[in-house]
């Protein structure tokens, strides 16, 4: 395998993770804040069938992503009222949210568009296009870093390096603001944060929120910058890999961003090796795909026990009177 051929899978290995590290972050602040979230998968399935949607009907991205957090955010309020405001179970709650996503996409695709539940195949207006970065193109000629640069680093589209940027902001804002330690403060004891003073309600509602409008970015990516519009189910378990990948993080966001990595590599060898010989044994098609869903199993089998969670993590609060 030469240099260029890495830096190829390195490529897609940085666009496939970034839907799941959004969602993974995303994952990060409900459950920082004590609410559990299985509905990541169907938040980000909502997401992307509306930024397709609209980025179709109206021929601007933003316009598509716009739709697409809004959606994901109705889907975070439906889980808010039902976990926080009703105390209902929460897993239960991310559950409906799913199989609502699931089949409420595939209904409103197929009246808008009569496509058998997709979208219209995406334009340029519609899409996402690459960013080169300064000196990209003088500095490709060059082995290895002028490379790296022009074809790991530069070409990504705006939302790819927006994920990215968001890892240290969510270091800073959980580690190094009065936001965060309460965030994780109500996560750990909620009690206390409400003899504080502070409202145990309003902020993980807070979490909800920021939970769905990263899961609407991810959604919206999915559609209109990874790929070029709305397909059934086309998520493919990306929110429960991200689950998993918060649990082998142990809900740390640096750890996240490697974790991720780690799927979108597996993903990005799968897509690329569609079956590899070892010495005369040849591994088929079908286990290279399934390469992430079986590491995804293995995590959640052998970290679920060691990866410790926010105590107060799926337990609905009942303000003492």
């Amino acid at each position: 395998m030469d240099f260029v051929t890495i830096l190829q899978v390195l490529d897609s290995t940085v666009r496939l993770a970034i839907p799941l590290l959004l969602a993974c972050l995303a994952g990060l602040y409900s459950e920082r804040a004590g609410i559990f979230d299985i509905g990541l998968e169907g938040k980000m399935l909502a997401a992307a069938m509306a930024a397709g949607a609209f980025a179709a009907l109206s021929g601007n991205v933003w316009v598509g992503l716009l739709a697409g957090v809004g959606a994901s955010l109705v889907m975070s309020a439906l889980h808010g009222l039902a976990s926080i405001t009703f105390r209902g179970n929460q897993l239960i709650s991310g559950v409906a949210i799913n199989m609502l996503a699931a089949g409420i996409t595939v209904l409103i695709a197929q009246d808008l568009f009569r496509q058998g539940g997709r979208t219209p195949s995406l334009s340029n207006g519609g899409r996402w296009d690459p960013i080169s970065l300064p000196f990209s193109e003088s500095l490709s000629g060059i082995p290895f870093f002028g490379q790296t640069y022009s074809e790991l680093i530069s070409g990504h589209s705006l939302l790819v390096y927006v994920a990215i940027a968001f890892v240290p902001l969510t270091w800073w804002i959980l580690y190094r603001t009065r936001f965060g330690l309460r965030l994780r403060a109500v996560g750990e004891n909620p009690a206390s944060v409400d003899t504080a003073g502070i409202s145990v309600i309003r902020l993980r509602y807070t979490a909800v929120m920021i939970c769905g409008v990263l899961c609407g970015v991810a959604g919206a990516y999915l559609a209109t910058g990874l790929q070029a519009g709305f397909i059934k189910d086309m998520t493919a378990g990306r929110g429960f890999i991200a689950l998993a990948a918060l649990i082998f993080a142990k809900w740390r966001p640096w750890y996240a961003l490697w974790a991720c990595l780690l799927f979108g590599l597996l993903q990005a060898v799968a897509i690329r090796y569609q079956s590899i010989d070892l010495g005369g044994i040849t591994i088929p098609v079908q286990f290279m795909e399934a390469l992430p869903y079986i590491l995804t199993v293995v995590i959640l089998a052998g970290f679920v026990g060691r990866a410790i969670p926010p105590k107060a993590g799926g337990e609905p609060y009942v303000k003492e009177r």
